[in-house]
């Protein structure tokens, strides 16, 4: 009996161990599948951010917009190019065929999915409010014109060469018929949204109109697509349409986004209010994109884009004053992510499907009709709503890519078997000639600054208020005091192009534009805001006139300039480093001229004579501006003259002896026997205050002895570089 259990207990031991043994490592297998597809995708990524970047700097090189060259690498490295061709270590290749559906990974297209909401936030936070409310109504007219003249084209081209294509004839409801229809509707806004950010046309009326008009014309294509898929369900099941469950969809769609919209905009000032709360920039931004991340996860969930929630959420901070502060904090995370986003969206393109002529032929005559349908059905609403011919055909372009969106639905048809793989090949044709022709020809048309409309916008709401000074160094100085004084009264300061100072201030619905112009400080703002903006610059100006009066009293400066010659104790190769800058050509032994003023003439026609002064007029102006400021005179003997402007290209430096001494008003009351003349460009970085620390130390108290003791400009030489081999630079001397 005994033995009995025993065998029983036995055998219960066993299948426990054997099937603990098969569990854990099932897990360990799916442990290590999970691991070699999050290496997969690192690799991916990786591979995606060089070729993206590639292609962009070589399409731009090209004058071709960026974003083709990002699209054009995903076609190449995608799963029916290079991507599938077998590695050693990854059989199928880098970016093999995912499933006969969807050609990309999920773990990818997640990511790019991300990256799509994060370029449409981007765009809404980008979109200029009150100009997006001026064209809202011709916004509408214009996505209701693209969607109803695009389905109509469409559908009609595909019962017309139905027979052709399909083998049968079809009639307008038919599933194909319907798709082809459907997909012809969307625009992909994404891209021609960056091709007008990077125009910089976002904010004009045809940027502006083609934004408002994308938005719409996605809702209503999605709608058409809820009304297509209710189409062909209720034909299938019955033959008989269920019109008021459609309705019903289209109601609920249209519903959702401008209840959404209209939230959002009124809700605006609270929610900045809330994000302003984290105080830290860093924080509102991330804040802010986790607010479009619920929003596009709640449109996706009542059947809309994500992109369109992600939008709505960008629109509704565009109004606020910390939608620059949104937009500098999420750069990198552009960067990083909407490359990858348009490279995915080539790897969607399978360049096989385009084997067949028939498919080939009627891909080319419905890609024409949708292209035609598009530029009429956007550009003709415009007509009628101040825009010129101009105007008109540069919305009608913009609004021509067809891009993700399109390839989303066309995917939606394949995958539910409503569409077979020769339609969906039609429809990738469709979107890569339209995504790829429309950048270049919208870069054209915006290539001239010609108004698209006839008559233009009065802003009689806004002025304009220029504070003069008198030289560019004041201005810039009261215009930095300026920034100080509203960031204290709760503005939030944007830097909008660095290059040309211009800048942006911004507390709630107070918009304020700043222009710094040479001396002069250019404020664009509201008319009610112009006391305010007086009021500002008298206090910064009672400011400065404080600090003037404090400069006023004496400085003592002269404990600084002995510093500058001290050693620092830790030995530096200085004297190695001035080889670079000096030749014996630019060495004088003797001065010829016997004062201050003379002296620095003479440096400066050495360098003039060997060709390394641009502007002599500009060039000498500085240097005796610098040293009518405060003597450049120092100590033990020893004076650098000095200047920065764009008089030269680089770093330049003459050096000259004296031997009797010249009155530099030295610090020290000595006269002065070796005079270091130099000049650096001052719109390009050049190692100035390095150069004349560096020369400092190399006239210790035995460099200065050893120099003194030269009877030639190359003995000189030998001596500042401790080398008797100079570098002969080849100077471009004057005849």
């Amino acid at each position: 009996m005994l033995r009995k259990m025993g065998k029983k207990v036995s055998v219960i031991l066993f299948l426990c161990i054997t099937s603990t043994v098969i569990l854990a490592s099932g897990d360990s297998i799916a442990d290590m599948v999970i691991m070699h597809r999050m290496m997969l995708l690192a690799l991916q990524l990786g591979i995606i951010l060089f070729v993206a970047r590639l292609g962009n700097i070589l399409f731009e090189k090209f004058k071709m917009p960026g974003v083709l060259g990002e699209l054009t690498a995903g076609i190449i490295i995608g799963p029916f190019l290079i991507g599938a061709i077998p590695l050693p270590g990854f059989p199928d290749g880098l970016f093999p065929i995912s499933s006969a559906t969807f050609p990309i990974s999920p773990e990818l297209y997640g990511i790019s999915t991300v990256a799509s909401i994060v370029l449409l936030f981007m765009i809404g936070l980008e979109t200029n409010f009150r100009l997006f409310l001026r064209y809202s109504f011709v916004g509408s007219l214009v996505g209701i014109g693209g969607v109803l003249f695009s389905f109509l084209f469409g559908d009609v081209l595909a019962i017309i060469f139905s027979q052709v294509v399909f083998g049968k004839a079809l009639g307008f409801l038919a599933p194909p018929c319907l798709f082809l229809g459907v997909i012809s509707t969307a625009t992909s806004v994404g891209i021609t949204a960056r091709i007008l950010s990077e125009q910089r046309k976002l904010d004009s009326p045809e940027g502006v109109t083609i934004l408002a008009g994308a938005v719409i014309d996605d809702v209503l294509g999605i709608i058409l697509l809820a009304v297509g898929l209710g189409i062909v369900t209720a034909s299938s099941r019955s033959g008989n349409m269920n019109w008021a469950h459609i309705g019903v969809i289209a109601a609920k769609a249209i519903g959702i986004w401008l209840t959404a919209t209209v939230i959002g905009l009124l809700a605006s000032s609270k929610i900045s209010l809330l994000l302003k709360w984290f105080r830290d920039r860093t924080s509102i931004a991330m804040m802010a994109f986790g607010f479009a991340l619920v929003l596009a996860g709640l449109f996706e969930e009542a059947g809309l884009a994500m992109i369109i929630g992600a939008y709505v959420m960008g629109l509704s901070l565009s109004k606020t004053d910390i939608n620059h502060v949104v937009m500098e904090k999420m750069g990198p995370i552009y960067s990083f992510l909407v490359p990858v986003f348009f490279t995915v969206m080539g790897m969607l393109v399978n360049v096989r499907l385009f084997a067949s002529r028939t498919i080939l032929l009627f891909g080319i005559v419905y890609t024409v009709g949708a292209i035609i349908a598009k530029v009429l059905g956007c550009g003709i609403p415009t007509l009628f709503a101040n825009f010129n011919l101009r105007g008109a055909l540069r919305i009608g372009v913009g609004m021509l890519p067809r891009g993700e969106v399109a390839l989303i639905i066309a995917g939606i048809g394949l995958a539910s078997g409503l569409l077979s793989p020769e339609v969906f090949s039609i429809a990738v044709l469709m979107t890569l000639i339209t995504t790829l022709i429309s950048p270049p020809i919208l870069v054209a048309l915006f290539a001239h600054e010609q108004s698209g409309i006839r008559k233009q916008i009065e802003t009689a709401e806004e002025t304009h208020v220029s504070f003069q000074f008198p030289n560019v160094q004041t201005a810039s100085l009261m215009a930095s005091k300026l920034f100080t004084v509203f960031e204290s009264e709760g503005f939030f300061v944007h830097t909008l192009i660095q290059a040309e100072h211009i800048y942006q201030l911004r507390k709630d619905e107070m918009i304020i534009g700043v222009h710094i112009d040479l001396n002069t400080i250019e404020v664009d703002c509201d008319k009610s805001e112009v006391s305010y903006i007086n009021t500002a610059m008298y206090e910064v100006l009672a400011e400065f006139e404080a600090t003037v009066k404090a400069l006023r009293k004496p400085i003592n400066g002269d404990s600084i300039a002995r510093r500058i010659q001290e050693r620092t104790g830790a030995p530096t190769p200085v004297r190695s480093e001035l080889a670079q800058y000096l030749t014996t050509d630019v060495l004088t032994p003797s001065l010829k001229t016997s004062t201050k003023s003379e002296i620095i003439d003479e440096l400066l026609e050495i360098l003039n004579y060997n060709g390394l002064i641009k502007n002599y007029d500009l060039a000498r102006k500085t240097v005796f501006e610098r040293e009518d400021s405060m003597s450049t005179g120092i100590q033990f003997g020893i004076a650098i003259p000095h200047g920065r402007c764009d008089a030269v290209d680089r770093l330049i430096c003459a050096i000259g002896i004296k031997r009797d001494g010249v009155d530099f008003n030295s610090i020290d009351g000595q006269t002065t026997n070796i005079i270091v003349l130099t000049l650096s460009p001052e719109s390009a970085s050049a190692p100035h205050m390095q150069f004349m620390s560096m020369v400092s130390q190399a006239l210790d108290e035995n460099g200065r002895k050893a120099l003194l003791t030269c009877k030639t400009s190359k003995q000189m030489y030998e001596v500042l570089t401790k080398t008797s081999d100079p570098k002969k630079l080849k100077f471009n001397k004057k005849k």
